[in-house]
Order: C-alpha cells, then structure tokens, then sequence
C-alpha cells in the first residue's frame, strides 16, 4: 500500500505581479507533486527555479495564482498546519544575545509547550546538535556552523510532523555537513518528513529517497535518486582482483583464471552530472517539462 502523502501539489502555478496588476514573473507553472511520508525529498533548480516560491506557497506565507496545496491533509493557506511544522530558513534569524537553552525555551513558548516539556525537549534537542558545551553561550559568539545547528534544535521544538530545511549544510565545513546529513538521517529514522532545498547536490545525493529539479518554475525531473542515476545503457561486471593481462581477454578467460563474479549492474553517475544535464537541456528545449510517467513532453 502506497504510504500516505504529507505533501500534495496540484497543478500550482504562481504569478508575481507589477504595482498595475501586470504579470512580471511565472514563479511556479502547474506544479504537481507529492511528497509521502517519512521520506526524504530534495527540491533543486538554479536560482529562479521557484523554490522558494514553493517553500512560502507550503508554509501559507503567500497564496498561489491557481491551484492547490495541502498539507498533513490540511489547505496550506489554513495557519493552524504550521504548528505541526518545523522550518530552517537559509538565513537564521536568530535572538544573538540568548544563549542556546534561552534560544530553545523562547520558541517553546510561542507553541504554548509546558514548562518542564521545553526544558526537556530543549536539553535532548542540544545534546542532539552537538551543542551541550556551548549551550549557555550567547548565539553571537557561535560560529556559522553552531548558528546552523541551532536553528536546526529551534526548528524541532514543537516536535514537527513535517520539516523543511532551506540549505541546511550551507557554509558548513565538510564535518559540519557531514554531522548535519547524519542529523537529517536521525530524523528519518524517527518517522519524520523532511524536504530540503540545497546548491550542494553531492548532500542532497546522500540523504534524499526522492528528488525534483525546477527551472523556470516547470518541474522537469521527479524520481527517486537511486533510479535517476543509473545508466540503464552500460553494464559493469564487478570481480577479484586480476592482473593487466586478464583485464584486457575478461570476457574470455574470467572462469578460467578463477576470478569470482561479484556483482553485475548498471554503473550511476551522480547529482551534479544529472542536474547539469537537465538545465541544459531545459534551456535547449524550454517549452519540455516532467509528466508522471517519466517521459518528458511539451508544456501546452
């Protein structure tokens, strides 16, 4: 049975505007979507794409031209939802003269969560984030990488069903990435839904089960990324290891110089190679965008 979804996009297009009334900007053009629950899902497109468009759309910060959005079953537009969703902007604004306990407790009470519930809830969220030695310092003195992680405990005080993360690893060192995927791995293995917008495609490769690529607001790539990857036209073989010689008569002589045959597939590329070639094509081909199929065909 297919899990049910957090997110359901129907046909979501958004127009932006001039001060007349004018259109000045296709945002977003009949967007359709699903994300399931306790998946992993990337959002990803050049600047412009309208991710964040679709991010605001999500969270009912702006209201779409047509179609519709809902969430855990709920209109977008309705405010109460957002109770039941933790979000990491890419830039965290945060209070610099609270320290990391003051931090967690303010947000708390924004949720009307019980006294000793924040303060539980803050001292397992620190201890998660790698933040107890820090947790009394004030956030000004807190590197980017402690700012990230922070905003991360702050986005999961309210216990969120739902997390949307906006370039969770940037300006993170490759440790600080590292720790932040694991944490986003801890979160799955919790039952949690999290979408992520992210530049750094080789993060959004090791922690997402599915992905979408937009350019110019049309969705031109939706599929798992294990499967998107795959180059269905070459085979590898896989075997022990064998001397220049063998390599060069494999087919030939594999049995016969007793290597083991190890694994037979199709070799991958990678995300940045796939999100490379579907901008370049999108920007050869313009009016092709993703249908549920898979197969690409011509916007109407």
């Amino acid at each position: 049975m297919e899990s049910e979804s957090v997110i359901e996009i129907r046909n979501l297009t958004k127009i932006y505007r001039d001060f007349w009334g004018r259109k000045k900007v296709r945002a977003l053009n009949q967007l359709t979507l699903d994300v399931k629950k306790g998946e992993v899902f990337g959002l990803l497109g050049p600047n412009g794409s309208g991710k964040t468009t679709t991010l605001k759309l999500l969270l009912g910060l702006l209201f779409p031209t047509e179609g519709e959005v809902k969430i855990l079953g709920e209109p977008a537009t309705n405010v109460s939802k957002n109770e039941r969703i933790g979000y990491l902007p890419e830039e965290t604004y945060l209070y610099r003269f609270l320290n990391a306990e003051e931090t967690l407790d303010f947000y708390g009470r924004l949720f009307n969560i019980p006294a000793q519930v924040r303060k539980d809830r803050a001292k397992e969220l620190i201890e998660m984030v790698g933040l107890k030695h820090a947790r009394r310092r004030q956030l000004r003195e807190y590197s980017k990488g402690m700012t990230r992680r922070i905003g991360l405990a702050q986005a999961l005080i309210n216990d969120p069903d739902l997390i949307l993360l906006d370039e969770p690893t940037s300006g993170l060192d490759p440790l600080g990435s590292r720790d932040m995927k694991d944490l986003i791995d801890k979160l799955k293995e919790k039952g949690k839904t999290v979408v992520m917008c992210s530049h750094l495609l080789a993060d959004v490769q090791d922690v997402c089960d599915r992905i979408a690529i937009l350019f110019e607001g049309d969705l031109k790539v939706l599929d798992r990324v294990d499967k998107l990857l795959v180059d269905e036209g070459v085979t590898q073989l896989k075997t022990s290891q064998l001397p220049e010689n063998v390599i060069r008569e494999v087919e030939e002589v594999l049995k016969r110089h007793g290597a083991s045959l190890m694994n037979v597939d199709h070799p991958t590329s990678n995300l940045e190679d796939l999100f490379i070639k579907t901008v370049r094509e999108s920007k050869e081909r313009p009016g092709q965008r993703h249908v549920a199929d898979g197969k690409p065909t011509a916007a109407s």
